[in-house]
């Protein structure tokens, strides 16, 4: 998905609308620095044009970013207010993809991405402009017992640490994309949470969701969502028994209260191996599976993940 060149600036809009996405583009772009070809006629710089495809473009939602360039890229970056893009090339070799996340807390309002492509010593950049939606989360007032809610003050150092250690884990990205084909749920049964979903206990307002989670009576196989590396796999307070696989290019699953692990750090995962059995492990109060998903820091629907590279 590559970007655009220096020399006149040439804007192109790309709007066009498919199924449950949409795809948007406005791109300004600046002619890149030509270069001379064998004959030593001066080379054609190269062009790019930048896109997305998206189920929204709202808070908790995956946006595909995709540029498209004129000839062959060598290479595509980009940037966007909330973290790096993070391009790799498509099945076509004039198209490049990122994935970007759109946090659950993020403000609505307008959303400049920076791109920047080569190719065979020309360069182009580009911006390309989203507008993220407002989104409210449904609410739930609950009463349970406090001892369910508010961890014990002797917890704390350890909720401290692993808090660090998530962040630690998610700060690397690794620069090449380990998944293959589409992304599919990683438990057989039906979703009985949903993202995003803000709960009052015992009157006072907690994080929202963060996540999917799905019916699984305790043993049940779980499977990984495509294929990766194993980057966690532990037991938190929070989460229970829990691993964490990296997709590659900053895309994250996290799969919580597993009542066994099946595998380590730096275990390569396949789509569909079984990584664990379903549980009752962590701060819930009963077997359920709980599906992660993160770009980066970015904490998104696994469902707008689904709907944009992956099956039901």
């Amino acid at each position: 998905m590559p970007v655009t060149g220096l020399g006149p600036g040439r804007r192109t809009a790309a709007l066009t609308a498919q199924g449950v996405a949409s795809r948007a583009a406005i791109v300004f772009l600046l002619c890149a620095g030509v270069t001379t070809g064998a004959s030593g006629e001066p080379a054609q710089p190269v062009r790019v044009t930048v896109s997305h495809l998206a189920r929204a473009v709202c808070p908790g939602e995956i946006v595909l970013v995709r540029a498209t360039t004129s000839a062959p890229a060598d290479a595509v970056t980009g940037r966007s207010p909330f973290e790096a893009l993070h391009f790799a090339r498509a099945a076509d070799p004039l198209v490049w993809e990122a994935v970007l996340g759109i946090d659950i807390s993020a403000k609505a309002g307008p959303v400049r991405l920076s791109i920047h492509a080569e190719a065979g010593g020309s360069a182009a950049d580009a911006i390309h402009e989203l507008v993220v939606a407002p989104k409210t989360f449904p609410a739930r007032r609950i009463t349970v017992d406090p001892k369910f809610v508010d961890p014990p003050a002797s917890e704390m150092p350890r909720i401290q640490r692993e808090a660090k250690q998530m962040a630690a884990v998610l700060a690397i990205v690794s620069p090449t994309r380990l998944w293959n084909g589409p992304f599919a749920v990683p438990a057989p049964g039906p979703a009985t949470s949903a993202f995003g979903r803000i709960s009052i206990i015992n009157g006072q307002r907690r994080t929202p969701h963060t996540g999917t989670d799905f019916q699984a009576a305790v043993g049940t196989p779980i499977s990984a969502p495509n294929a990766g590396t194993v980057v966690l796999s532990e037991a938190l307070y929070f989460s229970g028994e829990t691993v964490i696989v990296d997709h590659g290019l900053g895309v994250f699953s996290f799969l919580a209260h597993l009542s066994r692990r099946d595998v380590a750090v730096g275990d390569p995962v396949k789509a569909g191996m079984v990584v664990g059995l379903s549980g009752v492990t962590g701060r819930i109060t009963g077997p359920h599976l709980h599906w992660s998903v993160r770009v980066g820091p970015a904490r998104v629907d696994p469902m707008s993940l689904l709907a944009i590279l992956g099956r039901q």
